[in-house]
């Protein structure tokens, strides 16, 4: 989640995109001002030529066998046009959580701070190196890592300051993750993502104990970094997040990371 010193943690809202948080009942994002995209990918459907033979000949499918089978054929080219043009829709939309910035960083003056996108990229590294942990998926964990703040592509970031109870957070992320899943087809991809998405949400296995740990230690490890090439102290970070930290891994890691900061 965000760079925020919290006891939850968002990330950044969309830069120049949304306006600031405010409450109202009658939207369902009522936070931000919500629109999704218009996407203008239409290609012409491939055309297919059908030929006739006459019943009487002995030779080939016949006039309607082979009509019928252009019909699936074509049903089955615009199905699969439809996914990808669903799945470019949903990559480019994603493209946000490359360009957001993430608000902690920013509130502190750091220039060039790291987006969503770089947040979750290193943390699906850690669950990558990880060593082997009885009862753990490392694959799944990787695949939290990547999904975990997909929300905030549309919500943007959504900090104590703004007033929103930890609730209403969590209910704008999940219409917003809706609205992914939709743009993305709906589907067992759209539902593995909601299904890893509610799993880190929840804190509901030892997966996404772990990630939740990664998303702590990879907060402290870039606030050591910024610390270290900015002259900056960012206290704060480190202490929102002593003694959360649920794992033995995580807790180990976070020790190295703060041990090296003492060192400094």
């Amino acid at each position: 989640m965000a760079a925020t010193p919290t006891t939850y943690c968002s990330s950044p809202a969309l830069s120049g995109s949304l306006p600031s948080v405010r409450r109202s009942s009658s939207s369902v994002f009522p936070t931000r001002t919500f629109f999704r995209p218009v996407f203008s990918i239409d290609a012409p459907l491939p055309r297919f030529a059908v030929s006739a033979h006459s019943p009487d000949s002995g030779s080939g499918p016949g006039p309607l066998k082979s009509a019928l089978e252009a019909d699936l054929v074509e049903t089955g080219s615009s199905s699969s046009s439809s996914s990808v043009s669903s799945s470019i829709d949903f990559l480019t939309f994603c493209h946000r959580l490359k360009t957001t910035k993430r608000k902690g960083w920013i509130n502190h003056g750091i220039n060039g701070a790291e987006s969503i996108a770089d947040h979750m990229y290193r943390m699906a590294l850690m669950s990558l190196i990880v060593g082997d942990i009885p009862g753990v998926n490392r694959e799944r964990c990787i695949k939290i890592a990547i999904v975990h703040d997909i929300a905030e592509a549309i919500v943007g970031d959504i900090t104590p300051s703004d007033g929103v109870p930890k609730a209403e957070k969590s209910r704008l992320e999940q219409a917003a993750l809706k609205e992914m899943c939709k743009m993305l087809g709906g589907g067992m991809r759209a539902e593995e993502i909601k299904e890893l998405w509610y799993e880190y949400e929840n804190n509901s296995s030892l997966e996404a104990n772990l990630v939740k740990d990664f998303d702590k230690v990879e907060m402290i490890l870039q606030a050591l970094e910024y610390e270290t090439e900015h002259g900056k102290v960012l206290d704060e970070f480190f202490i929102s997040t002593a003694g959360k930290f649920q794992t033995d891994l995580g807790k180990s890691w976070a020790a190295e990371v703060i041990s090296r900061r003492k060192s400094h």
